[in-house]
């Protein structure tokens, strides 16, 4: 999941000290540099936003700010959110990655949401596990979706909010969320579903948004679940999997994901994998690696890996002064750094 509060959950990038100056390049990074320090400067403000006063723009404040309802929200939202996080009004770049990263959200499009309408989920304890439900209030701000790549390496955090309470399943693991069915597991999963079809494999379980979502695709005949978590096993096919349509689709493993991905995956020819087995950026990037490095075992099978772009960003940053020094000018250093550029060097190393 993307966690919301007390872990950072927009990448606070590496800024240490460059082993390789500007000077003994063979060209100008000047703007590179800029767009890297701007990244830095609204992710870290936003994220300090959202973990530490994430209710800050309240109902009350949005009426005494806009008492006869002129302004559109998300302009409204937006230039309130700048003010709190001390952005300055004539600073145009940190202001645009506000107005870019955004969105109001509307509860009904989650709530007609065809895992939300199917599953009903009981306040039941297992453990020291608890299937329980959350809440945003109304303003409350949210990691919404992956990051938003643009313009070479700028990244535009995606933002979101509701205009009235929404709810949403989550299970706690000894009182902290360990997993929920938020709008950012929605719409960040999505473009993974809109691909999948065959046989399909997922690395995590969850609260079974994926396999359910996929499962409800005449396309995909059968998925696996790889989960290491006997408790969640328990929880998700005592409570969960009863209410799923297509539940004969669905195959449970207990088992490491990465052994399994070595050892039992390339005999499966599965069509797709999916891979979540990380809570957020923050823990992620060795995972992901990992787990790249083992797609050699399955070339028949297309990977998949939620919060793709969040987890590019922490190696491209990770690798930044390596891959200024290995550029010989500005064009190929954003073609290096840019998406495209940092899944190549991933697979080759």
């Amino acid at each position: 999941m993307l966690s919301d509060t007390k872990v950072s959950i927009i990448f606070v990038y590496l800024m240490n000290k460059s082993f390789q100056s500007a000077a003994t390049l063979k060209f100008d990074i000047s703007k590179l540099l800029s767009i890297k320090e701007e990244n830095n400067y609204v992710a870290t403000a936003l994220s300090d936003y959202i973990n530490y006063s994430p209710c800050a723009i309240s109902p009350s404040l949005i009426k005494e700010a806009d008492p006869d309802k002129n302004l559109p929200r998300e302009s409204l939202y937006a230039a309130l959110l700048a003010g709190l996080c001390n952005f300055r009004e004539e600073d145009y770049e940190s202001t645009y990655y506000l107005r870019k990263g955004i969105k109001r959200l509307d509860t009904s499009t989650f709530k007609d949401n065809t895992y939300y309408k199917s599953i009903n989920f009981p306040e039941k304890t297992l453990g020291g596990w608890k299937l329980t439900h959350s809440a945003y209030k109304p303003y409350e701000a949210f990691v919404r979706d992956d990051l938003l790549f643009e313009q070479g390496i700028r990244e535009i955090p995606q933002i979101g909010f509701f205009e009235e309470r929404f709810t949403f399943p989550s299970v706690q693991q000894n009182g902290r969320e360990w997993m929920a069915i938020k709008p950012s597991e929605v719409l960040s999963m999505q473009p993974s579903l809109d691909q999948v079809s065959g046989r399909v494999v997922t690395f995590g379980l969850g609260l079974g948004y994926f396999p359910f979502m996929a499962s409800m695709k005449p396309s995909v005949t059968d998925i696996t679940i790889v989960e290491i978590a006997p408790t969640a096993i328990a929880l998700f096919e005592r409570f969960i999997l009863p209410q799923f349509p297509h539940k004969d689709k669905i195959h449970i493993v207990n088992a490491d994901a990465f052994e399994y991905m070595e050892h039992n995956m390339p005999s499966q020819n599965f069509d797709y994998a999916f891979v979540d087995l990380w809570h957020d950026n923050s823990d992620g990037l060795e995972l992901f690696l990992r787990a790249t490095k083992l797609e050699k075992y399955s070339k028949q099978t297309k990977f998949l890996y939620w919060i793709e772009k969040f987890l590019l960003s922490a190696f491209r940053w990770k690798e930044y002064d390596h891959i200024l020094a290995e550029s010989s000018n500005y064009e190929e250093a954003v073609r290096n750094l840019g998406e495209e550029g940092l899944k190549i060097r991933i697979h080759k190393d």
